[in-house]
């Protein structure tokens, strides 16, 4: 059974609207009704983020071609993190736009759906201990169900919580059937 948030009438935002790395405008419409995998990044980060990216690739294998499985992937650097650098970026992982989506847009609405949506960090480093650049995100994953709640966190640097991840989001897909 996954990891149950404490609060079950936590839903994320139904008023997102982002870019995706094809250019395409996403918003709540077009991931209701869907389970998803939140992560946070940005491209050019020398830390934490190839791991967790590469980690979300055993994620994205388990459930590719599944219309009912998404992955997004949010930048937390969007001045850096254009269309086409998310392009590139999602190259490397061989990810399909449709289900795996490297997400751009307006800076605090990214930062904003981080912290009230999916309860995960994403902020600016305003002490400069960051060693990429000035951009603090959390290393975990959010688990959202079909009806946009927040069900869980893993540790994305970790592979026994990316396999836990995949186990629930199983799970889940049982339970919403």
């Amino acid at each position: 059974m996954p990891i149950i948030h404490e609060d079950r009438n936590h839903h994320i935002s139904p008023f997102f609207k982002f870019t995706n790395q094809d250019g395409k405008t996403i918003t709540y419409d077009d991931v209701k009704g869907k389970i998803i995998v939140a992560s946070y990044f940005f491209a050019t980060c020398k830390g934490i983020c190839p791991k967790m990216n590469e980690n979300l690739t055993q994620v994205y294998k388990a459930f590719r071609g599944d219309p009912n499985v998404l992955i997004l992937s949010h930048t937390v650097d969007p001045l850096e993190d254009s269309v086409a650098a998310l392009k590139a970026y999602s190259l490397h992982f061989e990810a399909d736009a449709k289900q795996w989506m490297f997400l751009t847009g307006d800076k605090q609405e990214l930062y904003n759906m981080a912290r009230y949506s999916y309860l995960i960090s994403a902020e600016d480093d305003t002490a400069g201990v960051s060693i990429d650049k000035d951009f603090i995100h959390d290393k975990h994953y959010a688990l959202v169900d079909k009806h946009g709640r927040v069900r869980g966190f893993y540790d994305g640097l970790n592979a026994g919580e990316v396999a836990k991840l995949i186990g629930d989001i199983k799970e889940l897909k049982k339970e919403e059937d």
